[in-house]
């Protein structure tokens, strides 16, 4: 298994969803709930996630081809599109593309199941995250990378669904500054990654640029 791409997608899974910066969102849609309904949710959330994470990397380069598109223009697409969240978390903002427009936000405490809308999508399984997920699935050639990719993609979604399980302890012990400085360090990530997918796409389109 090749354990340093293992951990690139583990990272850039991370940075894009952020379970400790999004467990205030997660808290104020469940607020409402027991105990055992907001485990239950926690769990939806993750499995969703997953189901989400599995076919955008099995299936997305297909989907792509359908429609006639190259992965190198999509890697560049969603290089701009991570780069565009990864500037708004380091000025402390929420992200337009996986947190939705204001009037969007307004809608979200009513929806009929919050696991699925907004908790899972957009919030967690964004534009960001599915667009990472078929651009590392497309480098994935060979079984050791295979391996990885699922190795990454796995541990990722343990430590989400951990995370959702344990908000209301992690929300009582994390303080507000750390969950800030938490956004802004993995700004600084996901900014590394957007740079690496828009540098190789424009290699990859432009030849003479390498």
């Amino acid at each position: 298994m090749d354990v340093a791409f293992a951990a690139k997608v583990f990272a850039a899974l991370f940075a894009i969803m952020n379970p400790v910066a999004n467990l205030p969102i997660f808290l104020s849609l469940t607020g409402g709930m027991g105990e055992a309904e907001q485990r239950r949710t926690a769990i939806l959330v993750t499995a969703t996630v997953a189901t989400g994470c599995f076919v955008s990397a099995v299936a997305g380069e297909a989907i792509l081809a359908f429609f006639g598109l190259d992965v190198n223009h999509f890697r560049l697409a969603g290089g701009l599109i991570v780069l565009l969240i990864a500037l708004s978390m380091l000025h402390g903002q929420e992200s337009a593309t996986h947190g939705g427009s204001p009037s969007e936000r307004a809608q979200f405490a009513s929806a009929a199941n919050v696991a699925f809308y907004p908790l899972a999508i957009p919030i967690l399984l964004g534009p960001g995250t599915i667009s990472a997920l078929i651009v590392y699935a497309h480098q994935a050639a060979g079984t050791a990378r295979l391996v990885a990719l699922g190795a990454g993609m796995a541990g990722f979604i343990a430590v989400l669904g951990a995370a959702l399980i344990a908000a209301p302890w992690i929300g009582r012990v994390l303080s507000p500054t750390v969950m800030t400085v938490t956004r802004r360090l993995m700004g600084m990530v996901l900014a590394a990654i957007a740079m690496e997918m828009l540098v190789a796409s424009l290699r990859a389109l432009f030849p003479g640029l390498a």
